[in-house]
């Protein structure tokens, strides 16, 4: 036993002069005599958290969809199909004529997307050697649970075809819905602060500026009403939901995830408050393309485009820590 411990003080010899010998703990070249000279390099990590801003265009993606209208010549009071069927057989609807046929996927959205969430992010980087005024992150960013809760979800002049009124325009309503979206981004960006030297002063503020580009993936919650009647007739889609007593389908709560590359800028304050520890104050705008919302059938074996939010932008103030050695 006594030998086998023997044959471990080579290997800790070779660990004790190894780390001696090693320049790991500083940023820099040796240059001799025991001294060694800082290129301003530093590893950085960074967590951060703060509010998040969502902003974008609302955009029908129904597509081809038509339903049977009617209406009250004298009041312009126009009804789905389902709802002058109810009302004819109570009674009360013998003024009403049939209007004609329109398409649900040619009308606008009510109201673009507009919410204000939370959000938190962590980055790991280098500061350049030589030009420590660069930092390279890898950061991700993750954006809760933004709302989108509106009725009528759909609203607009439609031009009807084939009733008794030809070429009659008529103001239509469509669904209503309580929806959601949260988003991850993973990003690469490039960071410029405004200082001189090597080191970073302490108790200064420091500006920065950013940019850069990310992988965006935003997870969307659909709850989709039939409030005014002109969905349930379409035998389409009842794949994703199911008739209730009175006739009127109630949709499947459906889930989407959306992939799209993001567009990143931000521009901050940093503020040393010990050697190598940061405060950090900054506005990140993330800009994704497209985010969508779909029905889903009982089991999620098929899928239909509902509407989608257009140039999203993303805007996160966050307060953080940052911190490089």
């Amino acid at each position: 036993m006594r030998s086998r411990n023997l044959l471990f003080i080579p290997f800790l010899s070779c660990l004790i002069f190894g780390a001696a010998s090693a320049n790991w703990q500083y940023s820099g070249s040796y240059v001799g005599d025991g001294w060694y000279q800082d290129d301003g390099s530093r590893f950085t990590i960074a967590f951060r958290g703060g509010a998040s801003l969502a902003n974008g265009g609302i955009k029908n993606d129904v597509g081809s969809l038509t339903t049977e209208y009617y209406i009250d010549p004298a009041s312009g009071w126009v009804v789905s199909s389902e709802y002058y069927l109810a009302c004819k057989d109570g009674g009360g609807c013998d003024t009403f004529v049939y209007a004609g046929v329109g398409n649900i996927g040619d009308l606008p959205a009510g109201k673009d997307f507009s919410s204000l969430s939370f959000a938190a992010g962590a980055s790991v980087g280098w500061t350049v050697p030589n030009k420590p005024q660069w930092r390279i992150e890898l950061g991700w960013d993750h954006i809760s649970e933004n709302e989108y809760n509106v009725s009528p979800l759909f609203e607009g002049e439609l031009e009807l075809e084939g009733g008794d009124v030809t070429g009659v325009s008529v103001l239509v309503q469509s669904g209503g819905v309580q929806s959601s979206v949260s988003t991850d981004i993973i990003s690469a960006m490039a960071f410029y602060d405004f200082y001189d030297g090597l080191q970073k002063p302490m108790r200064q503020a420091i500006p920065y500026v950013g940019f850069g580009l990310g992988y965006a993936d935003s997870r969307t919650v659909l709850n989709l009403s039939d409030l005014y009647g002109d969905l349930s007739p379409s035998v389409d889609l009842q794949n994703f939901g199911k008739l209730d007593e009175y006739g009127i389908l109630q949709f499947y709560r459906s889930e989407q995830t959306s992939a799209n590359i993001a567009a990143l800028v931000a521009v901050g304050l940093s503020y040393g408050i010990s050697d190598g520890v940061f405060l950090d104050l900054g506005a990140r705008v993330a800009y994704v393309p497209k985010i969508k919302w779909a029905l889903t059938n009982e089991d999620d074996t098929r899928q239909r485009d509902w509407f989608s939010a257009q140039n999203v932008i993303y805007a996160n103030v966050m307060l953080g820590l940052r911190f490089e050695f």
